[in-house]
């Protein structure tokens, strides 16, 4: 049976990230008094992507040749993706694109580089807009790095809305292809009036490094479950060396992407710490790449809400049972107390929660709402973000 679509404006949100693997899309309710608390889901999908199509991404993520030309056909088919994602949403809530305010699309990020004042998402809203009938919100991080912030992360805010308690601090860790969080603290009057603001930033790689690792030599996308991780051993003198990295050293705001951490990246490093094919089992280094994520993640927990009672986990680490554990390993030697959880269990999908975000930043735009927190971005004010292109 077809969810019963609810009498608030309907939004659609569209994410695919780092990853590289799809777009999920989710179909969501907001009333235009939104003041937090619980989302309605509609209808959810997940669109894969083809192996060649993430092949042409993965090309775009450094400079070559024919670049324009390339991304361009990359920004079309994507959008034909996008669409059909859409369609099947619509299909699934029996809904018509009439009854949708706008599309939040949040584009493939290919590269990121707020330090050079620009980040690019590949999109074609335009198209995607013709292919939908539907208004569609786009061009998202742009503004905010026009104001002298980090474009990133935008979703801080949405997770404050939906997920912050009443009493004590809790943070929400999004384990997509980089690692972020958002501090949330408490949103009782009384507590709120004395707690810090909401923070959030790019923690460094989240599964970026262990798919590039997997693909390389099992020919899969990504570690289902964590076991290949789980079955090598992490290597001491490599996590050292990758933890010596400068990003992990900066202060807040801050956001990190492919530009920095990818293959070549890690190559460097096992060079740098005399580690061999012929050396070291594969599944070893899989393994520190796993410690490497989670210890970092914990790092920056216990600096920034060392108050905080629990993490909640969203994106595709989530489900990574090993890569939860290594999570919960590193914070226990911080003798913190807090506990792991997904977000599964605040009432939200891991996979859910960016495509519910994006939808959530286009009723921002549509209501002409600042999205963005500069005490998060590091821009010089509230800012509405996003471009509308019209049905």
């Amino acid at each position: 049976m077809p969810a019963q679509l609810s009498s608030p404006p309907l939004y659609i949100g569209l994410m695919s990230g780092t990853s590289l693997d799809g777009v999920d899309g989710v179909l969501t309710a907001f009333p235009d008094n939104y003041r937090g608390g619980p989302v309605q889901t509609l209808a959810s999908a997940y669109i894969g992507f083809p192996p060649e199509l993430r092949r042409d991404m993965l090309a775009l993520q450094a400079a070559g040749e024919d670049e324009i030309h390339r991304e361009a056909l990359l920004a079309n088919a994507l959008a034909g993706y996008y669409a059909d994602c859409v369609s099947s949403l619509l299909a699934q809530a029996d809904a018509r694109p009439g009854q949708i305010t706008a599309i939040g699309a949040h584009g493939q990020t290919i590269r990121h580089r707020p330090e050079l004042g620009y980040t690019r998402q590949t999109n074609n809203p335009a198209l995607l807009a013709e292919l939908t009938g539907i208004d569609v919100v786009a061009d998202i991080r742009s503004r905010d790095i026009a104001a002298g912030g980090q474009g990133a992360p935008l979703v801080p805010a949405f997770h404050q809305a939906v997920f912050a308690a009443p009493h004590g601090t809790r943070v929400v860790a999004n384990i997509g292809g980089i690692s972020n969080i958002s501090v949330l603290p408490a949103t009782d009057a009384a507590v709120a009036a004395t707690a810090p603001a909401v923070t959030g930033f790019d923690t460094g790689p989240g599964n970026v490094l262990m798919d590039a690792w997997i693909s390389r030599h099992r020919g899969q996308a990504y570690d289902s479950n964590g076991d290949w991780a789980a079955s090598g051993k992490a290597l001491p003198v490599l996590l050292e060396v990758l933890r010596e990295e400068a990003f992990f050293r900066m202060a807040p705001p801050k956001s990190t992407g492919r530009d920095l951490f990818h293959l070549p990246w890690l190559q460097q490093k096992l060079a740098t710490a005399g580690i061999t094919a012929a050396a070291s089992r594969a599944e070893d280094v899989q393994a520190t790449l796993a410690a490497f994520t989670a210890s970092t993640l914990a790092d920056a927990i216990v600096a920034h809400a060392p108050q905080a009672e629990s993490v909640y986990v969203c994106g595709g680490g989530a489900y990574n049972a090993h890569l939860m554990r290594q999570l919960q390993n590193a914070l226990a030697q911080h003798d913190t107390g807090i506990t792991v959880d997904s977000t599964t269990a605040l009432g939200i999908s891991p996979n859910h929660v960016e495509a519910l975000a994006f939808a959530w930043l286009a009723q921002r735009f549509c209501l002409r709402l600042p999205g963005n927190l500069p005490a998060v971005t590091g821009a010089r004010g509230e800012r509405i973000l996003g471009a509308l292109y019209p049905a």
